[in-house]
């Protein structure tokens, strides 16, 4: 199974810049709604947030601006499950052209699942785990995304 292509939409005039390409924090909405759809896809979604008090909070992310995205471009997320644990889940979205291979942005997120009353962390369900799992299993042969775990500083002086 490839990526799964978890959110579409057309660049809008009120995302652009001054440049005509898509402003920094744009792509990182993008990225949000991708990852909201993946939460529906593993039971996460509204209903289940308010029946079971929790949800899913972003620990850390990074976003790679790899090729300029321009107004009126219909553009997709695909999504790969990096790994998980009873409690943490690790994915990276790409931003692409629809159709098209050509990487315009990536985005690594580590995300925390969270009971609300606390807020504290909790275990995923015995359901939702199932289903991250089965959905990591059909990715297991896709390759590891070129930009995982970087860090971002500058190198020592000489």
């Amino acid at each position: 199974m490839p990526a799964l292509n978890t959110y579409s939409t057309r660049i809008v005039s009120d995302w652009v810049d001054y440049n005509g390409h898509l402003r920094d924090a744009f792509y990182l909405l993008i990225f949000s709604y991708a990852t909201d759809a993946l939460m529906d896809r593993l039971g996460l979604d509204s209903d289940n947030r308010e029946a079971s008090g929790h949800s899913l909070f972003t620990l850390e992310l990074h976003l790679n601006y790899l090729h300029e995205v321009k107004q009126g471009t219909e553009v997709q997320v695909r999504t790969q499950i990096i790994g998980h644990d009873r409690k943490r889940l690790h994915l990276y979205h790409s931003l692409h052209r629809a159709g098209d291979h050509q990487e315009l942005a990536g985005n690594e997120q580590m995300l925390l699942h969270v009971d609300l009353a606390g807020p504290r962390s909790a275990p995923f369900s015995e359901p939702v785990l199932q289903r991250l799992q089965a959905l990591s299993d059909e990715q297991a042969d896709l390759p590891r995304p070129a930009y995982i775990g970087r860090v971002i500083g500058l190198p020592a002086a000489q």
